[in-house]
């Protein structure tokens, strides 16, 4: 894995927003799930995005399915 592929790894919390967004969440829910605020979920959200390079909420599942199914990251994040 090189520098770059580390660097567009998310972080354990952020797989964890992507899981939730990926099960149907709003906001606000993945927000009480985790016990942070909708703002800090926001905020994220907009460095996922960047960081595996997404523009918006309705890629993000397409792009987590499509990792599962190639193996390149576990059904579950927990």
């Amino acid at each position: 894995m090189s520098f770059r592929d580390e660097n567009r790894t998310p972080t354990p919390r952020q797989q964890r927003v992507i899981e939730l967004v990926a099960e149907g969440l709003t906001n606000r829910d993945v927000a009480k799930e985790m016990g942070i605020t909708p703002r800090v979920v926001r905020n994220y959200l907009a460095r996922i995005y960047d960081k595996v390079g997404l523009s918006n909420r309705l890629e993000l599942p397409l792009w987590y399915e499509a990792r599962v199914h190639e193996g390149k990251l576990p059904w579950r994040f927990r």
